[in-house]
C-alpha cells in the first residue's frame, strides 16, 4: 500500500484539519462564524486575507479568496435540522467532511483515516496480520487485486492480479478506499470473508477469434495469520538461480543477500529476479537490492511538484553486474518492484520479461493527527535514473509474454520458461 521507509513528518495537524476543528468548535458554542476578509500590509501594500472568526487561528495566508466556507456551516445546520433520522453524530460529520477533502485531490493514495483504520494501517506496517493475503489497490478507479502474496488464503482462493474487487461481504466499493477495504477483508484467523470479484477470461469465438468475457463471482476465503516472508530461491536447472521476491520488508536485505551467496557458491552464470505480484515495501529494501548491481549509480529520482528534489543510490556492491539477469514482472508488480526493475532496465542491466507493471510510483507521507485520526498524502512521484515517470504508466518489458489464467490453473510458466530460454542464449 506505500513505501513505508519514505515517510516524513508534517506537524501534529495540517492547515486543513485546524480550519475545520476551528468552525467545529465554534458551531458547537451555538454561533456561526462565517470566513470573513481582512486586511494585512505587505511593504506598504494592503492586501486582503480570509480569517476564521472564532476559537483557534486564522485560515492559511494562500486559501483562495473566493472561498466561501461559509457554505460548509450552512449544509451542517441543514444537516442537523432537517436529515430525517436524529440526531446525527458530529465526529462522523467531521471525518467525512475530511475524508471528502482528501478524496477532492484525485488521488487514490492521499487518504483521511479514522481512528480505527488508522490503526489497521500501522498493523499493515509489522509484516504479521490476520487476513487473506492479498495487496489491494485502486487503477483507474476500480478497487482491485494487486497481488496475492505466495501460500496464502488470496493465492489458494485463485485470486489473480487485476481481478475487481466489486463487494466485500455484500458491502459495494464503490468509491471505497483501500483502507476501509483492508479494514474489512482482515479478521480474526478462521473466520470467512466473501469477496465478489470481476474477472475478463479470454475465450475462443466460433468463428476462432478471441473474445475477452466478463465474469463475476464470489469467492469466500478463511482468514488466516498472515507472515510476510520477503526472498526464495530455486534453481529451475544447472547454472541459473531463480530469486523470488514476494516483497521488500524489514528482512528482505538479508535473506536477499543469503540467497545470492548461496547462489554464488554454486556458480550460477545466470539470474532470474522475480518481482511478479510483488507489490512493493520499504524504499531502502528495493535500493539496495537494485544496488547488487547498479553499485552505487542512482536507482531512483524523487520529483515533486515537477522538480527534482533527491536522488537515490543504490547501497549495494554491484557484485551482480555482468551476471546475465532476467526481471520477471506483471501486473501484480508495483512500487519498489517498478523502481527495481526500471533502474537495471535502464542501465541495460537485465532484460525484463512479462507484461506491464502496475504503475504505482508515488511518495506518500503519513501524519498522525489527534484524536488517533492520521492522513496519508501523496507528496511527489518516483523516476527511473533515466527520467521516466513511473506513475500511471509502470515498466513496459523489454519481452512481453503472457501467463494466462489457464497457464496459473495447469501449472504452466511460459514467462519463466522464456527467461530461462533467453539466459541459455546468452
Amino acid at each position: 500500500m506505500m513505501d513505508g521507509s519514505k515517510l516524513d513528518t508534517l506537524g501534529p495537524r495540517s492547515w486543513m484539519i485546524l480550519l475545520l476543528l476551528v468552525g467545529f468548535f465554534s458551531f458547537l458554542g451555538g454561533t456561526r462564524y462565517p470566513l470573513r476578509l481582512s486586511a494585512e500590509t505587505d511593504n506598504g501594500v494592503v492586501k486582503p486575507r480570509i480569517v476564521v472568526a472564532g476559537i483557534g487561528s486564522g485560515a492559511p495566508a494562500d486559501i483562495s479568496e473566493t472561498v466561501e466556507f461559509d457554505q460548509f456551516w450552512e449544509l451542517w445546520r441543514i444537516l442537523k435540522d432537517r436529515f430525517y433520522k436524529q440526531p446525527l453524530d458530529d465526529s462522523a460529520l467531521l471525518y467525512g467532511a475530511m475524508q471528502g477533502m482528501a478524496q477532492a485531490t484525485g488521488d487514490p493514495y492521499t487518504v483521511f483515516f479514522e481512528p480505527v483504520i488508522a490503526e489497521e494501517f500501522q498493523r499493515s506496517l509489522e509484516g504479521k496480520f490476520d487476513g487473506i493475503g492479498a495487496e489491494i489497490g485502486i487503477k483507474n478507479d476500480q478497487l482491485q487485486i494487486v497481488a496475492p502474496l505466495a501460500g496464502t488464503p488470496a493465492e489458494s482462493a485463485g485470486l489473480l492480479p487485476g481481478d475487481a474487487i466489486l463487494a466485500i461481504d455484500g458491502t459495494d466499493t464503490v468509491g471505497m478506499t483501500v483502507e476501509e477495504a483492508v479494514y474489512l477483508i482482515r479478521g480474526i484467523k478462521g473466520t470467512t470473508v466473501v469477496l465478489s470479484i470481476g474477472r475478463f477470461r479470454n475465450e475462443q469465438t466460433e468463428a476462432g477469434n478471441e473474445s475477452r468475457v466478463p465474469l463475476t463471482f464470489d469467492v469466500s476465503i478463511i482468514r488466516d495469520t498472515i507472515v510476510v516472508s520477503s526472498v526464495r530461491l530455486e534453481f529451475p536447472e544447472e547454472g541459473i538461480a531463480h530469486v523470488i521476491l514476494t516483497h521488500f520488508n524489514s528482512d528482505t536485505v538479508q535473506e536477499f543477500s543469503e540467497a545470492i551467496e548461496t547462489a554464488r557458491e554454486r556458480d550460477v552464470t545466470g539470474i532470474v529476479l522475480d518481482v511478479r505480484n510483488n507489490p512493493g515495501g520499504f524504499l531502502d529494501r528495493a535500493i539496495s537490492v537494485a544496488g547488487g548491481w547498479v553499485g552505487s549509480d542512482v536507482v531512483v529520482i524523487e520529483q515533486r511538484q515537477g522538480e527534482i528534489v533527491d536522488e537515490f543510490r543504490g547501497t549495494g556492491n554491484g557484485r551482480l553486474k555482468g551476471i546475465p539477469t532476467i526481471v520477471l514482472v506483471n501486473g501484480g508488480s508495483a512500487s519498489a518492484s517498478e523502481i527495481v526493475a526500471g533502474a537495471l532496465q535502464d542501465y541495460g542491466l537485465a532484460t525484463i520479461v512479462g507484461t506491464q507493471t502496475f504503475g504505482k510510483g508515488s511518495v506518500q507521507d503519513y501524519t498522525e493527527l489527534e484524536n488517533g485520526t492520521a492522513v496519508k498524502i501523496t507528496v511527489a512521484e518516483w523516476l527511473t535514473p533515466n527520467g521516466r515517470s513511473l506513475n500511471e504508466v509502470g515498466i513496459t518489458p523489454d519481452v512481453v509474454i503472457e501467463r494466462t489464467e489457464q497457464d496459473y490453473h495447469d501449472d504452466r510458466d511460459p514467462q519463466l520458461d522464456a527467461a530461462i530460454e533467453i539466459l541459455r542464449a546468452e
